[in-house]
């Protein structure tokens, strides 16, 4: 496959060369799809994060460009610095936790939950800085990357079919099949179809191509539900720099040891999700090394904390890598001008925000069902055949989409390890931080069930 398709202008030489378009064997258009591809996956974000948080109180209209610019500022500073195809934007998981958990049932104002974000992205950095978050992927085995990687890969493939009507909820069962005459879920189909043939055909772009051909099909036959909200401009600075940061530090009297279980949660959830996320990316882009590790990581990772304080600082909960990432890299996107890409269009979508709903799950469903069977690969590598590496392998695979939850995988999988390692006796020097991780998962879940 030739790395560009025709001679490059001296703009287009430029950024192959400083992202590294020859040795990654991309180009500038692949890239630019690739970017428009991961968008189209994120967008429901710009809805769904605004829905959620607005039910803790905060203006919706805010939270939607809030969304909008640190997911786009984020997106393009992890391009231009660790020069990756991860894009980030306002954690799901996370959001809920903010709005139910923190404002909801803690009673805890949203403007000193955002002030919490804001001190948790701090610690971030200050880990980062420190090593310790370097150290933490060390000693994870990679075999528990690999199973990462496919947990990951069902946990996209499962959205997917609930976003397409596939599955549904079912009190018997928990899931059973959706309906297969419903509108949506036919237009999925098409979607799944489509993007499959394109993919066996190696047409480049495939996925943007089946996201758009469903999105304009469900146009056709009036399956846009378009109900846009109102949306004024002067109303968007309502959350930026709204937080506070003494209702923070002066907690303690107001919320007792609640304020620390907020930063603990914080802190310790987006920490592994985002651990997991960039790990099954960048393995999935083939960006690690031969030895296991990943390049440029203190750069993602920095990244990721900065990302973190401008979404608190521009009003939102915290932002983390998204795993939605992988479209992008499944329609070819290696090297930071996806995320870049990806980037420009959220900061876009500032303007025109309402209308991101144009776009329906129908039409995104079908490329996350299709990068989830993909993600699957690195399971091949786990020695299945080896009690000690399969449990905890297996633990973490199915633990993400279960708990739908990254951080729970590797909780499980962790946890597992370490135990299995210490009972055979096979415990050294090495593996301290190995059994902290262990112990202080084992903390959470007490903890978790204490609450």
């Amino acid at each position: 496959m030739p790395v560009e398709d025709a001679a490059p202008t001296t703009n287009e030489g430029a950024i192959a060369r400083r992202f590294d378009f020859a040795a990654r064997g991309t180009n500038l258009r692949t890239e630019m799809l690739a970017g428009a591809t991961t968008f189209l996956t994120m967008a429901y974000i710009i809805l769904v994060n605004p829905a959620i948080l607005g039910q803790a109180g905060m203006p919706v209209a805010a939270v939607a460009a809030a969304t909008c610019f640190a997911a786009g500022v984020a997106s393009i500073l992890m391009g231009l610095n660790a020069n990756v195809p991860l894009a980030l934007a306002p954690g799901m998981g996370l959001n809920a936790y903010f709005a139910f958990t923190v404002v909801g049932a803690m009673g805890v104002p949203w403007q000193t939950a955002l002030g919490c974000v804001l001190v948790s992205g701090v610690a971030f950095l200050a880990l980062t800085l420190a090593g310790v978050r370097q150290l933490i992927v060390a000693a994870i085995p990679p075999h528990l990357f690999a199973a990462v990687t496919g947990g990951i890969g069902l946990f996209i493939g499962f959205i997917g079919l609930k976003n397409a009507g596939l599955v549904v909820n079912n009190p018997a069962t928990s899931v059973a099949l959706g309906d297969l005459h419903a509108p949506g879920t036919l237009l999925a189909l098409f979607g799944l179809v489509l993007i499959a043939v394109l993919n066996v055909w190696k047409i480049r772009g495939a996925m943007l191509i089946g996201i758009v051909a469903t999105t304009i099909l469900a146009g056709l036959i009036g399956a846009i539900a378009f109900h846009p909200a109102p949306y004024s401009f002067a109303a968007l600075g309502e959350t930026a720099f709204a937080l506070d940061l003494s209702g923070v530090f002066g907690g303690a009297g107001k919320h007792g040891l609640g304020v620390l279980e907020i930063l603990f949660v914080f802190l310790f959830v987006d920490l592994f999700d985002n651990l997991g996320t960039l790990v099954a990316v960048t393995k999935r882009a083939g960006l690690i090394a031969p030895d296991g590790t990943i390049p440029k990581l203190k750069r993602m990772l920095i990244t990721d904390s900065i990302a973190t304080m401008i979404g608190a600082l521009a009003g939102t909960s915290t932002v983390t890598s998204y795993v939605e990432s992988a479209a992008g890299v499944q329609a070819g996107g290696r090297t930071g001008v996806t995320a870049i890409v990806t980037g420009v269009l959220f900061l876009a979508a500032m303007f025109v925000a309402p209308y991101a709903q144009l776009v329906p799950l129908a039409a995104t469903a079908p490329a996350l069902i299709l990068v989830g069977a993909l993600m699957m690969a690195p399971l091949a590598e786990i020695a299945w055949d080896e009690p000690d590496v399969a449990i905890p392998a297996f633990l973490t695979v199915v633990m993400i989409p279960l708990s739908f939850s990254i951080a729970n995988g590797l909780a499980f999988g962790i946890t597992a390890h370490a135990l299995l390692k210490l009972l055979r006796g096979k415990i050294g020097r090495g593996d301290v931080l190995l059994l902290v991780l262990a112990a202080l998962f084992v903390v959470r879940f007490a903890w978790l069930s204490a609450g």
